[in-house]
């Protein structure tokens, strides 16, 4: 391990690592240790009893954070024709089909969530190479394959997120900013891990969320108990 800095040290000396902290108490610790010159994104890490291997111990799903996570999310729609307008007025910020499938296939991801149509589908998983390793490939599961392709840019844009959990068995995701309120991070955290205490897998044994923590882009993560969440 490097050398601490001066700030590294003046936060480790502001709280026990290895003591559990109530939601509240985690939400003021994450504010109150962020040393960071931005405001930093803050984050949920919860690390689940399951076997990501096995496919009836995948978890994966859709929350709607009451707040918002505070990132200004670019969103590509490829659609017919017929869907642009809907797509466009509902705030989307790319619209279009057959070009912006080249110019994906070509190399270009600047976008942070695609949202298509079944009927394009075909179209749309040529594209898995490039979309799939950066998380972009569009879902069912996850409300970005729909009909309804206005209604989903809205959601997205209000703070529709989708999480799945990694190969080492922790969902990781951002659930809003450093300037957010106490309140309002809070509302995204509880929501965040209500959905995803739903989630358990049948095939799952034994505890199944095992920890839980809250960290900012440049705090240490603070472990959360779990009695202090509602429905847990």
């Amino acid at each position: 391990m490097g050398k601490l800095t001066k700030k590294q040290k003046e936060v480790l000396g502001k709280y026990n690592p290895q003591q559990e902290y109530s939601l509240d108490e985690a939400v003021s610790l994450v504010r109150e240790l962020n040393y960071a010159k931005f405001d930093a994104s803050v984050d949920i890490d919860v690390r689940l009893g399951v076997d990501p291997r096995k496919s009836d111990q995948m978890v994966r799903g859709v929350v709607a954070l009451p707040h918002g996570t505070g990132k200004q999310v670019r969103v590509l729609v490829l659609c017919s024709p017929d869907k642009e307008a809907e797509a466009k007025e509902a705030g989307a910020d790319y619209v279009g089909l057959d070009d912006y499938i080249d110019k994906i296939a070509g190399g270009w991801t600047d976008i942070d969530v695609i949202i298509t149509m079944p009927t394009v589908m075909a179209k749309v998983g040529k594209l898995g190479r490039v979309l799939g390793p950066r998380g972009l490939m569009p879902n069912p599961k996850s409300g970005t394959v729909t009909m309804e392709v206005g209604k989903a840019v809205k959601e997205v844009k209000q703070g529709k997120i989708d999480f799945k959990v990694d190969k080492t068995g922790i969902i990781h995701t951002r659930i809003g900013k450093v300037s957010f309120s106490p309140e309002m991070i809070k509302d995204n955290a509880r929501e965040l891990i209500n959905v995803i205490a739903k989630l358990k897998p049948a095939a799952a044994k034994g505890t199944y969320i095992k920890s839980i923590f809250m960290s900012s882009t440049m705090s240490p993560g603070i472990k959360i108990d779990k009695a202090s969440i509602p429905g847990l």
